[in-house]
């Protein structure tokens, strides 16, 4: 790690060893203009967020996880039927906007917790789909 990177009032993630990752968070901590929130989702941060997102039960509860996520940590999640048509929640596209700073395992991590949240509760799967007007009136 460069001895020239800020230091931050808050713990942030360790860095990923060296080609394992694509979230380029060196160059996040040089940027003076750059969003850092996203840095202060540690892997303790991320468990304990998992956790939370694994034991969702309604769709107002999961729209309200993704605004703070949103919030705090500036990440994007996004949640939208897949191109084809959806017979199981493998037909959802769950995915957290590119962002630097966001570490492979978040991208898959987060993704995975919404995806078994959704398979123990179909009812925010159906919210989902009306939001996008797929079961909605003809």
């Amino acid at each position: 790690m460069s001895s020239s990177l800020p230091t931050l009032p808050f713990p942030i993630r360790n860095e990923c060893p060296p080609g394992a990752c694509t979230c380029e968070r060196d160059v996040l901590l040089g940027d003076p203009a750059a969003d850092l929130r996203v840095l202060r989702l540690t892997r303790e941060e991320e468990k304990r967020l998992v956790s939370r997102i694994e034991s969702i039960s309604s769709y107002a509860e999961l729209r309200h996880v993704e605004k703070r996520m949103a919030e705090q940590l500036g990440i994007m999640l996004q949640i939208a039927p897949g191109a084809r048509e959806v017979r199981t929640v493998r037909g959802l596209s769950i995915q957290l906007a590119e962002q630097r700073g966001l570490c492979r395992k978040i991208r898959q991590s987060i993704p995975a917790a919404v995806r078994r949240c959704l398979e123990q509760h179909p009812d925010i799967v159906y919210a989902i789909l009306n939001e996008h007007d797929l079961l909605g009136p003809a």
